[in-house]
């Protein structure tokens, strides 16, 4: 099993930015994102745990279920400690907390477990999501190239993925066949539920695959991820189906793909350090909306692209209301779109890496 051998760069760029002396990651069912850029884990629930940390080092409380695991992947940074039963769990928890300075990620974690903090004695609690979110926008070298990795294993499904294309199968079968091929090409699961659109039902962004089969002429949308070792990829392609070439309808499902791809590029272009976040998108928007004399204005529903690392949506994004300037080392989805209700849309995506010298597709 591969572990991260420090995290004394991340905790740098965590306590540059959240401003508390000390942190709570606790985990609920589910497991923060935060716990995983701080331990770097790829194994393991750790459902219910609490890590605290420092400037220069982290404490995992666990239980005997998960202590062997949590030790074999440990950072040399990372002190793990094992309770024998709930009481000791809650005595070393208030040892950690009392009298200090907490901030937590008030984003993610419920009401109760903020309760329980205060009681066990903490001086104050300070939400710090956003400076979380901050911390990790800025991507270092490991986390780029399993995001490199993320997006090759998807690619080469997207790849695979026509010859599974035949009259008549629905949605949901050919998303099952895409995560399967994800999974075979390397991916440890898919980054979110996996978007199959058939027909019309690719002028709704956010369709989820039914029972909708596909017939020749029609618009078949993917937009899907793989996770690799906790890091995501988020891509998508349309493709047209037994295309009949000569068919007004052919003409304009290609003049509108045509028209989404320029404005994708034109994007990327305009993606580079020192950049206000909301320009891209502008460029894109801009070019759709006077595209064909506008007969696409307003068509262009949604931002151009997202913050992707850790979460497929990780905090700060690529539209109108964000005016953060652009650093190297930022990765985001550029994914322009076209809808028209009842005839259908085309998407296109692919994530991409802030340099120095502009941007780069994954």
């Amino acid at each position: 099993m591969e572990k991260m051998k420090s995290i004394k760069h991340r905790l740098e760029k965590i306590f540059k930015s959240i401003g508390t002396e000390k942190l709570l990651i606790w985990n609920t069912g589910c497991i923060d994102s935060n716990f995983l850029y701080i331990t770097g884990f790829t194994s393991g629930v750790f459902e219910d745990t609490p890590l605290i940390v420092e400037r220069n080092g982290a404490k995992l409380i666990t239980f005997a279920l998960e202590y062997d695991i949590a030790v074999e992947q440990r950072p040399k940074e990372l002190e793990v400690i094992k309770a024998n039963d709930g009481k000791e769990f809650s005595k070393l928890l208030e040892h950690e907390l009392y009298g200090n300075e907490i901030g937590i990620n008030g984003a993610f974690l419920p009401y109760n477990l903020v309760k329980r903090i205060r009681k066990g004695g903490a001086k104050s609690i300070v939400d710090v999501s956003k400076g979380l979110l901050e911390a990790r926008l800025v991507k270092d070298k490991g986390e780029i190239a399993l995001m490199r990795k993320a997006n090759r294993i998807a690619k080469k499904a997207f790849e695979q993925i026509p010859a599974y294309f035949k009259t008549g199968i629905s949605e949901k079968e050919l998303a099952a066949h895409f995560d399967y091929l994800m999974m075979r090409n390397g991916a440890d699961g898919p980054s979110f539920p996996t978007i199959v659109s058939f027909g019309k039902n690719a002028a709704l962004p956010h369709h989820m695959p039914d029972n909708t089969k596909l017939g020749e002429n029609m618009f078949v949308l993917i937009d899907a991820g793989a996770k690799y070792k906790n890091y995501c990829s988020d891509l998508t392609r349309t493709f047209i189906f037994k295309p009949k070439k000569n068919s007004k309808r052919y003409i304009e499902m290609k003049r509108i793909y045509e028209t989404v791809k320029k404005a994708q590029l034109l994007a990327l272009r305009s993606i580079k350090p020192g950049v206000e976040a909301s320009t891209p998108h502008i460029v894109a928007e801009n070019f759709i909306n006077s595209a064909y004399n506008g007969i696409y204005r307003g068509r262009f529903i949604h931002s151009l692209g997202h913050s992707i690392g850790i979460d497929v949506h990780d905090g700060f994004g690529l539209s109108k209301g964000y005016k953060f300037k652009l650093k190297p080392g930022m990765v985001f989805s550029d994914e322009p779109g076209i809808y028209i209700k009842d005839f259908g849309g085309v998407r296109i995506e692919d994530d991409v890496l802030v340099t120095e010298n502009g941007a780069v597709f994954f």
